[in-house]
């Protein structure tokens, strides 16, 4: 960073924090309490415009997942204080026994868990969860009629679901027929009402960590028939927390309210050594959730989510990268004096996960798997320097790596760094296939179009992947917009060149791979549109590998092809930081799962400390 740059930062750095305290002087309000009329209440934060759905099936982003995973529930979760991630039983009973071909499973489902009384029911009082609700869930995911994101999850896995779905979605196209959610699977077995079997294809590694996940979550038929198309804005689950039309504002917040005939769940009684000295044990047996009240607020921009943090007004917050000086000693990382005052502390933790810049690998200019096509993509990757990225928007906290495989994966290059690497800046190797492509000097090349997100720092990142690129005579023709518009461009392969993020759905390299299979294109997860052959090949043995040497061998082979290939310009490990203001507790921070909520509480809450 050069001097000028230097002093700017330093002056809007004093701006803004003048700006801050001044703020904070007018709004810091005295005993208010977390503990009201209507009980305790959370209020987080939720780092986006609005989810647009909250349907399991359609759900594709964090977003949708940190809101959907309150109200519906899958048949397995994660240990919230256990580290590596397991899992353990939600919606059954016990975990399921498994066939030593690991092709049948034996499901038994936990007898008494309701779904919230809805009007949907006769009476308005929710019924019990029973084996048909998990199949026509599943089922739902292979509808193409309700625009499914999910159904990559469960392609290729249970024995004659993918024939299942082919010839229903055909009938409903030829208008032969509606899709038939009662026609059998020859894979999914009923027993009674609260087991049942399931049969696999082929073995599937992943399989178990799937049913974590939010998308593969239980809804009652009754609801989804109920509301139609309105289903999405009016949720019927099983869950710790009910929401209601009326209390999602679009925008600006949703609010939860406390499951009254939520079924027996308990704070955890495992956990890690560590956890006692945090205060995470204290409230080990007690019944979940111990909140009456659960609020998101909607922030876009990160200067309203810091605010309403320092007065109070959420819990705890990501810190936003802008802000990081203003919270951390810059030297030690280590929280600032004031805010130790404050009562308030930090936590942090390392993502599984990749920020990318992705192409589309059908773009007419940008695609294509021709040695010109590549050498563009190329060029354009070893003329962004991510090291630069880091320390301007970053603080020099997150890693760069090569490959789509983060850190703390079987399949990470050591340091980072791979045998095949286009990583920049190297200019001259830039300017070098630049030519190569047919583009000396840049001279013939048109102007790319190049999506982000509106929010966070992404135009200031934009400009500085203008001033990166323009070294070479590569110019983009930024388009900054909302989230929501940014995923609809990609799922519908309009974004030529786009700014992404990745957090892995389970801790297994598989997933990061599966990024690149090419029957999960667009809308799928495969967002590059990435196809070869002899990587979906690979992907595919993989998938039925249990953990081994040679698994992995597999995974560095399908990590240098796909860094070869070049369908994005990366990688950036996160590493997230929290703050935690003292009333809130039990928070132990993970980015792995989003059901948590039901965990947390909160206590009275003091005056802050004067801010001088």
């Amino acid at each position: 960073m050069n001097i000028a740059q230097q002093h700017t930062q330093r002056a809007a750095w004093f701006t803004r924090t003048l700006h801050i305290a001044a703020v904070l002087a007018l709004l810091a309000c005295s005993s208010c309490s977390r503990i009201d009329e209507e009980g305790k209440v959370l209020r987080l934060p939720l780092r986006a415009d609005d989810p647009k759905s909250l349907d399991p099936v359609q759900g594709s982003t964090v977003y949708d997942n940190k809101a959907t995973c309150q109200v519906y529930e899958t048949l397995v979760q994660y240990k919230y204080l256990i580290r590596p991630p397991e899992l353990e039983p939600l919606l059954l009973s016990e975990m399921p026994t498994i066939s030593e071909d690991r092709l049948t499973y034996h499901f038994k489902l936990k007898p008494g868990v309701l779904f919230h009384d809805d009007p949907c029911f006769p009476e308005g009082k929710g019924r019990e969860l029973v084996t048909d609700d998990v199949f026509y869930s599943w089922k739902r995911m292979a509808d193409n009629g309700n625009n499914p994101k999910s159904w990559w999850l469960l392609k290729d896995t249970i024995k004659g679901f993918d024939e299942y779905r082919e010839k229903q979605n055909a009938a409903v196209e030829a208008k032969q027929a509606s899709f038939d959610y009662d026609a059998p699977v020859a894979g999914m077995q009923k027993i009674n009402d609260h087991e049942f079997r399931v049969i696999l294809k082929q073995p599937v590694q992943r399989f178990m960590w799937v049913l974590a996940m939010f998308q593969t979550a239980i809804v009652p038929r009754e609801a989804v028939e109920e509301y139609g198309d309105r289903f999405g804005r009016h949720p019927v689950g099983t869950g710790a927390f009910t929401l209601a039309e009326e209390d999602w504002r679009p925008g600006q917040r949703m609010v939860f309210y406390k499951n009254p005939s939520y079924h027996p769940c308990y704070y955890p009684t495992e956990h890690m050594p560590s956890d006692v000295a945090a205060g995470w044990t204290k409230d080990a047996g007690k019944r979940l959730p111990l909140v009456d009240r659960l609020e998101f607020q909607f922030f876009v921009q990160d200067q309203p989510m810091w605010l309403s943090f320092r007065t109070g007004k959420i819990d705890y917050t990501q810190v936003p990268d802008e802000y990081f000086d203003e919270a951390f000693l810059k030297r030690t990382k280590t929280l600032r004096p004031k805010l130790v005052r404050e009562g308030i502390t930090t936590q942090n933790v390392e993502l599984l996960d990749f920020i990318f810049r992705g192409f589309n690998m059908e773009d007419e200019l940008l695609g294509g798997y021709g040695e010109k096509q590549k050498k563009l993509r190329q060029a354009i990757s070893l003329a962004i320097d991510l090291d630069e990225f880091n320390e301007a928007f970053y603080s020099g906290i997150n890693s760069v790596y090569d490959g789509p495989i983060p850190p703390g994966l079987e399949g990470f290059p050591p340091n980072g760094k791979a045998d095949i690497s286009y990583r920049g800046p190297n200019l001259e190797r830039a300017r070098q296939l630049l030519a190569e492509a047919g583009y000396p000097e840049g001279k013939g090349l048109p102007r790319i179009e190049f999506y982000t997100s509106s929010g966070r720092n992404n135009v200031e990142q934009t400009e500085l992947l203008k001033r990166q690129l323009s070294k070479i005579n590569v110019e983009i023709n930024a388009q900054i917009v909302e989230f929501s518009t940014l995923i609809e461009k990609v799922h519908n392969k309009k974004a030529p060149f786009f700014g992404f993020a990745w957090g892995s759905d389970y801790p297994d390299a598989e997933n990061n791979l599966a990024l690149f299979y090419s029957p999960n294109a667009a809308p799928g997860s495969n967002s590059f549109n990435y196809s070869r052959p002899e990587y979906d090949r690979l992907y595919e043995q993989i998938r039925s590998m249990p953990p081994s040497p040679e698994r992995t061998e597999l995974y560095i082979k399908m990590r240098d092809m796909v860094i070869e290939d070049t369908p994005y310009t990366g990688s950036m490990g996160r590493t997230r930081f929290y703050l935690i203001n003292p009333w809130l507790k039990n928070f132990k921070v993970t980015e792995d799962f989003y059901n948590w909520p039901k965990y947390l509480d909160v206590s009275q809450r003091g005056v802050y400390p004067s801010e001088n």
